[in-house]
């Protein structure tokens, strides 16, 4: 399994930024897919997920109305779409397919996970 995740970085509040996540090792069209967040010194934040068909999309109640998740199966890619950005959505944000986060918990086992991608939002 290898999710390789791209698009942070510093933004001022107010400001937006896509994020994307490219996933290879499995079939992709089978997941439904998340994105999970993680501040400094905080325990790992569900923030959205989408299922296969992307026909039902779900958000974390703290970026509900400002972030929009979506997924293009045929070049096995999640986006999120984060606007209207806040100081307090500054975090790592990872994707993963649902299943390993149900099975495992957020951010376990790590080789399950890529890198992910810094997202700073300060003036």
């Amino acid at each position: 399994v290898q999710l390789v995740e791209s698009g942070g970085g510093v933004v001022q509040p107010g400001g937006s930024l896509r994020l994307s996540c490219v996933a290879s090792g499995f079939i992709f069209s089978d997941e439904r897919m998340s994105w999970v967040r993680q501040a400094p010194g905080m325990a790992p934040e569900w923030v959205s997920g989408i299922n296969r068909r992307s026909t039902s999309s779900y958000y974390a109640d703290s970026v509900k109305g400002r972030f929009t998740i979506s997924r293009d199966n045929a070049k096995n890619t999640v986006y999120l779409q984060m606007n209207s950005l806040k100081p307090e959505d500054t975090a790592v944000y990872y994707c993963n397919a649902e299943r390993v986060i149900a099975t495992f918990g957020p951010l376990h086992p790590s080789d399950y996970w890529g890198q992910g991608t810094q997202v700073t939002v300060s003036s």
